[in-house]
């Protein structure tokens, strides 16, 4: 049976992932409280902050900046989009 949470970023309960997608405080605070539809969204928006910000995520600084932004997706103001990002027509 599926497990179902309070999704923040949604507002609404739905599935719920089947384990914390990272290790960590932050990792665990999602499981309990980020449906898979809703983290599907922010794996779609952090593929373009890592394209965007040219992040390497094999790198200390390029992860730091990552959770961040996954926090603030999340559980703060939104994660904002970079600037001069135009979407693809």
């Amino acid at each position: 049976m599926a497990r179902t949470v309070h999704c923040v970023h949604l507002g609404r309960d739905a599935e719920g992932l089947d384990r914390p997608p990272f290790k960590g405080p932050l990792g665990q605070r999602v499981f309990e409280n980020v449906s898979k539809q809703a983290w599907r969204a922010w794996l779609e928006h952090s593929k373009m902050l890592i394209n965007e910000f040219r992040l390497d995520l094999t790198s200390e600084q390029g992860q730091r900046i990552w959770m961040t932004e996954c926090e603030k997706f999340f559980f703060g103001e939104g994660s904002a989009t970079p600037p001069d990002f135009r979407p693809e027509s």
